[in-house]
């Protein structure tokens, strides 16, 4: 278990000062201090597993082969991210996007666009250090406005490397992009619907 400092959960936390009764969406899977967190504030928050989502459908042989499978991404997009449109006003995407492959992330990153409500924010991390072959992956919790609790839950090669030029094309739909490079090279990004 490790703890960090997280500018980019700062930001993302002023947004859920704004007005109660928000509607948050967390990637992460289900964890008592985020969903406490959340709740304390007024907010409802509905977790998901996307990681375990991604592993049910694409990890029997090639994790990344799976992905361009138009059956296997069918069965994965009939249970990823069916929400209603305009359903959340904020989400914490945490890693999760950085392993998926360029096709079915810009399906994934249109489906977030489309479940968000307009002017939410959205916090995902990247890494970004590109000469490592795999990188860790977590559970994230969170224990208070600006700082998270990071579960390692193993190891696993990304999709692609992420640097803040290949990010703002991937958000372009969006109206703003606004990243955090730390120390340990993690690319905390907020993105504003």
């Amino acid at each position: 278990m490790e703890h960090r400092h997280s500018h980019g959960l700062d930001q993302f936390c002023a947004s859920l000062e704004e007005r109660p009764g928000l509607s948050i969406l967390d990637l992460a899977g289900a964890s008592q201090s985020t969903v406490t967190f959340v709740t304390d504030y007024g907010h409802r928050l509905y977790s998901d597993d996307f990681l375990h989502q991604l592993d049910a459908c694409f990890s029997d042989g090639d994790f990344y082969d799976n992905q361009t499978n138009p059956r296997k991404v069918e069965m994965f997009l009939k249970t990823a991210l069916t929400f209603d449109d305009q359903s959340f006003d904020g989400a914490l995407v945490w890693d999760t996007l950085q392993f998926l492959s360029a096709p079915l992330l810009q399906i994934v990153v249109e489906r977030l666009h489309r479940v968000l409500r307009p002017g939410s924010c959205m916090l995902a991390f990247f890494h970004s250090e590109e000469k490592i072959d795999t990188i860790p992956t977590y559970s994230y919790r969170i224990s208070d406005h600006s700082n998270i609790v990071l579960v390692e839950r193993g190891r696993r090669r990304p999709a692609q490397f992420f640097n803040n030029r290949s990010l703002e094309k991937l958000f372009q739909d969006f109206q703003s992009v606004k990243f955090f490079l730390t120390r340990d090279h993690l690319r905390e990004v907020i993105v504003q619907r």
